[in-house]
Parts: C-alpha cells; structure tokens; sequence
C-alpha cells in the first residue's frame, strides 16, 4: 500500500495537523516507508508461533503484601465533617 500526496492532505486534516506544503513530500517517504515495513512484516509466516507479551521470558518480583501501617481511619475522620457508618459523607454536587 502507498500513499499519494492527496492521502497526506486528508490524514493532516483528520489528524487536525497543519503540514505545510513542503513539508508534504518528507511526510508522504516516510510514511510509506513506515506502511512497507508494515506490508513485509506481514508477509512473515507466523503459523505454529505462539502469540507472547514479551520478548524475553521472565516474571516480576513481588513483594510480600503486608501492613506497614497503623489503622488510623478513626483519627482521619474524627477532623471530617461528615461521616455515617465509616465512610465519608459529601454535599450532592450533581441534580
């Protein structure tokens, strides 16, 4: 697939670019240098490949998932201004 110089001028103003005139030319190489890259990695036969989430096949450390911190929910919102039932109440904001 190529693009024409018209191509340019309709993607500049879906994209709501400005691209100047002789800017036009540089853009329209290296975008279709860009869509023959995509046209021969689509040519590779990728059957019998199993699809991956990346190239190198490791798993993250975690850490242990513990309390590091004292529960201070009450002294939170003893300072709120509104509170029912553990949770903060706020004004309606929206009708």
């Amino acid at each position: 697939m190529s693009l024409t110089p018209d191509d340019i001028g309709r993607l500049a103003r879906l994209a709501r670019i400005a691209i100047e005139p002789e800017e036009s030319h540089a853009v329209l190489d290296r975008l279709n240098r860009v869509l023959a890259l995509v046209d021969e990695m689509r040519r590779v036969d990728t059957r019998g490949i199993e699809p991956m989430a990346h190239a190198v096949d490791v798993t993250q450390r975690l850490r242990p998932d513990e309390v590091r911190e004292a529960d201070q929910r009450d002294a939170y919102q003893s300072v709120a201004p509104a509170v029912q039932e553990g949770l903060y109440l706020v004004p309606k904001v929206i009708e």
